[in-house]
């Protein structure tokens, strides 16, 4: 059985999305951020970075989101381009960006003390560095035309494209306010996996 360790509106909010979409059983356990769950030495043993998603499907204990979602990806065929195909590439191409680049300017903006005593600048740049890669990505979609983010299927990209998009809607620019991206977000929320995530989890309007 795999097991998602999730807390809601996390970055575990993906994963659950797409596993919600294969259709096959899970389940979840909620990590108590609370009350510091997730660094507590129980869940330190399966994610010593104290972060959350972990997946355990088996003997396998996996974190780091764009991981988990490709690894579930292989495993449940439908949900990725073939492998050695450009589509493929591309796949990795956007897997990797939207974690290591837009994902990782979102952790300066939630996150600013982390990285200089005035916390207000942090967030303000980060903020500002963000907008050029929303516009990128609403280029991207315009550019191509079809419905999900990598063309006309869903993949593995979307729900981590969804969920880095949504931790922008409190910014002064949101994504959703990008004419083909907020489009493209609208078509993400309205599928039945997203609403059935949307309602487990609990979460309030503005969802994205």
């Amino acid at each position: 059985m795999i097991e998602l360790h999730y807390f809601p509106s996390n970055a575990s909010f993906a994963p659950h999305i797409l596993l919600e979409e294969l259709g096959i059983p899970f389940t979840l356990r909620v990590v108590d951020r609370a009350n510091n769950e997730h660094k507590s030495p129980a869940y330190l043993k399966l994610n010593p970075n104290g972060l959350i998603p972990t997946l355990v499907d088996g003997d396998l204990v996996l974190y780091e989101t764009a991981a988990i979602l490709m690894h579930l990806a292989d495993c449940h065929p439908g949900f990725a381009p073939a492998p050695g195909t450009a589509e493929r590439a591309e796949y990795y191409k956007w897997m990797v960006w939207l974690t290591n680049t837009l994902q990782a300017m979102l952790i300066h903006y939630f996150y600013p003390d982390r990285m200089a005593a005035d916390a207000a600048e942090v967030k303000a740049r980060a903020e500002a560095q963000v907008a050029p890669m929303l516009d990128q990505m609403d280029a991207h979609l315009a550019r191509h035309g079809g419905d999900w983010f990598l063309g006309d299927s869903y993949t593995a990209v979307d729900p981590l494209a969804f969920m880095l998009c949504r931790w922008t809607r409190m910014q002064v620019n949101p994504a959703k306010t990008r004419p083909a991206l907020g489009a493209y977000l609208k078509r993400v929320f309205d599928r039945a996996a997203t609403q059935r995530v949307v309602a487990k989890e609990g979460l309030q309007d503005p969802v994205y």
